[in-house]
């Protein structure tokens, strides 16, 4: 998709209140979290309640997608291990992520799974271009990558990258929940109780480990301003 498809692709129809814009402070248990987002993406599909980004941090612990296969859980006593409705494989949370749950009711947008894909992608990008890292999109991968040519290369002979972000999605009613994740400063350690995404070949990365040592709070106003540029005004949870 061309960056100016998705500068209009995304946003609301005319006349559509903002996205509410919420942040929470500490640790959010992940129960705690899906039992939100369930009650809100009932409220959103009913017409009840606006659209929502909530962005949480959460204790360390492990997801397992619809598609996750068991094998992949290196350590299973490791962490909690939550099944949930998202798409994808097993992936990682933890302290010093950044976890944006995204509840937009596609109805208002535009109905098409691989277009909001490819959007949440693109606010990842933009956030990462805004701190000076380019991210990219991998065709046979989902999430947001970085090259790293100060690695070995891979056996194949291509150059090595590590995983930045991950992206999982669910829809219901054709209103989003789950969502994505940045990695700014977790213990990248954690992430070896399993292999992320399924994926074994390729690493995982943060922010601080490429050398960035940002604060959460700007990662935050940044991700805002790029998600305000791909779907539209947000407005701040009182």
């Amino acid at each position: 998709m061309l960056r100016t498809e998705l500068d209009h692709a995304m946003h609301a129809r005319e006349g559509s209140a903002p996205v509410r814009w919420r942040v929470s402070d500490g640790l959010v248990p992940y129960e705690d979290a899906v039992a939100e987002m369930e009650r809100q993406v009932a409220l959103i599909a009913d017409g009840k309640a606006d659209e929502l980004v909530w962005l949480v941090e959460h204790p360390p612990l492990y997801t397992a997608g619809t598609s996750a296969d068991s094998k992949d859980l290196i350590e299973p006593d490791r962490f909690p291990v939550f099944a949930t409705g998202r798409g994808g494989e097993y992936t990682y949370h933890g302290p010093g992520q950044r976890v944006a749950y995204v509840m937009l009711d596609l109805k208002r947008r535009r109905q098409d799974v691989r277009a909001y894909v490819a959007a949440l992608e693109e606010v990842v990008i933009r956030t990462l271009d805004s701190m000076n890292v380019k991210g990219e999109r991998r065709e046979d991968r989902v999430g947001v990558w970085v090259r790293r040519p100060e690695k070995p290369v891979l056996p194949d002979g291509t150059m090595s990258e590590d995983k930045i972000a991950a992206l999982g999605i669910r829809l219901r009613r054709w209103v989003s929940f789950h969502g994505l994740s940045i990695n700014v400063d977790p213990d990248l350690s954690h992430f070896t109780g399993i292999v992320p995404c399924g994926i074994s070949a390729y690493g995982v990365t943060s922010l601080v480990d490429l050398g960035l040592p940002v604060m959460m709070a700007d990662v935050d106003m940044r991700l805002r301003e790029a998600f305000e540029d791909v779907f539209g005004p947000t407005v701040m949870e009182a």
